[in-house]
């Protein structure tokens, strides 16, 4: 079990929940109740499922695909260690990963 610590926006809220190795971040906030549409369900087409990983995170995840990096590349408040939720899959033996929510996203398929 990996052990997700999911920041708000205005790094105020914190919620914290488990989820097996395998699942995929979008499912796991999603059940959680943070705010990732997630609108083009998985596809890259869009970047509302955005989140800023912790930089002392970030090393433990497979790298972004090219497709990816062009997505994130038209996300709002993108950082270095942006990532898609849809596309992270947790590795086993993780046994903890932070994200945070960015304050703003893009839906690319309404532009």
């Amino acid at each position: 079990m990996t052990r997700i610590i999911f920041i708000s926006a205005d790094g105020e809220r914190r919620q914290e929940v488990d989820a097996p190795a395998g699942s995929i971040l979008l499912d796991v906030a999603q059940a959680a109740g943070q705010p990732l549409e997630g609108t083009c369900e998985g596809q890259m087409a869009c970047s509302t499922c955005h989140v800023i990983v912790d930089a002392a995170d970030f090393p433990q995840l497979s790298r972004a695909s090219e497709d990816e990096e062009d997505m994130l590349d038209l996300a709002a408040s993108a950082t270095r260690t942006s990532r898609l939720s849809c596309q992270i899959v947790l590795p086993e033996g993780l046994k903890s990963l932070t994200v945070r929510i960015p304050s703003e996203s893009y839906n690319m398929q309404g532009m």
